[in-house]
């Protein structure tokens, strides 16, 4: 999805003009690349072939920590002398943050790798938004965001009057700005509509690693901390800080199940005191420890 979401509207643009407006072409091993779904794209450039392109983009997805490759990391920051703009969309921003071109920009990334890109690389500047463009680099959450970073895109090399002509081709009517949300709030889901339980999620879900106080998610909702307290009680059955615990635990288990990250550390980018404490917190949501959680086997 994170693929063909950066590469058609390129494609519709073309289409739509009359004329090549943009060339499309892709770097990997082997003559052709593979995507998560099995799609193959046929007639890939051997890293280092000679082409000059105004944008390079690393589009990943599975687990990209995972990925250890010098010579693409060392492709990348020699392209990145040359490559007017460069980016990354889904885990690519993760490969980017590996090969060290992501100092001293704002990025963003999947909101499933974040917490462990920040624990990582904590002088990082990661937003949670769908898109950032920060000079010379540009990254994406991927999904179906990309529609909307190549839509912002074309409209900045070709008018919104074209961009927008190239977004109804897909019926993507709904144009979502670079700061939207990469997550529906559960609030949405319940019918609850409180813009006070959005932006008080919208915090937590900013600071993971770093919990803040009720008192201090109060004085960003702007109201008193027993209201939220209510309000929480009211949309979801339980406090706020309850819900706050729950959503880092949450973020917790993605990173047991789904990184080969140590507890210790991933204890630390959920905002827990110890690995003993995230431990006990789990065992109790989850009715499982995260050592035995990680292996598939049960508590007894």
């Amino acid at each position: 999805m994170s693929y063909a979401s950066t590469v058609e509207p390129l494609r519709a643009a073309n289409l739509l003009s009359n004329k090549p407006l943009y060339e499309v072409v892709h770097f990997g091993e082997g003559g052709s690349c593979a995507s998560s779904g099995d799609s193959i794209v046929e007639r890939a450039q051997p890293l280092g072939a000679a082409r000059s392109l105004d944008l390079l983009l690393v589009v990943a997805g599975g687990d990209p920590f995972a990925f250890e490759d010098p010579e693409v990391f060392g492709w990348l920051r020699q392209m990145a002398r040359r490559v007017p703009l460069l980016g990354g969309v889904s885990g690519g921003p993760v490969v980017l943050a590996r090969a060290g071109l992501m100092k001293g920009r704002r990025m963003t990334v999947h909101w499933e790798h974040a917490a462990e890109l920040t624990s990582r690389y904590p002088e990082l500047f990661i937003d949670r938004r769908l898109y950032v463009m920060d000079r010379d680099r540009i990254t994406c959450g991927g999904g179906t965001s990309p529609l909307d970073m190549i839509h912002a895109l074309i409209a900045d090399h070709h008018g919104s009057v074209f961009a927008r002509l190239v977004s109804d081709w897909f019926l993507h009517t709904d144009i979502r700005a670079a700061t939207a949300p990469q997550r529906a709030l559960p609030s949405a889901a319940i019918g609850s509509v409180s813009p006070h339980v959005a932006e008080a999620v919208k915090a937590m879900e900013n600071h993971v690693a770093d919990p803040l106080s009720l008192t201090h998610l109060a004085i960003t909702t702007g109201i008193s901390a027993r209201q939220l307290n209510r309000i929480f009680q009211k949309s979801f059955g339980q406090s706020a800080m309850a819900y706050y615990r729950r959503l880092r635990l949450d973020v917790g288990r993605r990173l047991v199940t789904g990184s080969n990250m140590k507890i210790e550390d991933i204890a630390e980018a959920t905002g827990f005191s110890t690995a003993a404490h995230f431990s006990n917190q789990y065992l109790q949501t989850f009715k499982t420890r995260p050592k035995l959680d990680r292996q598939g086997v049960a508590a007894t």
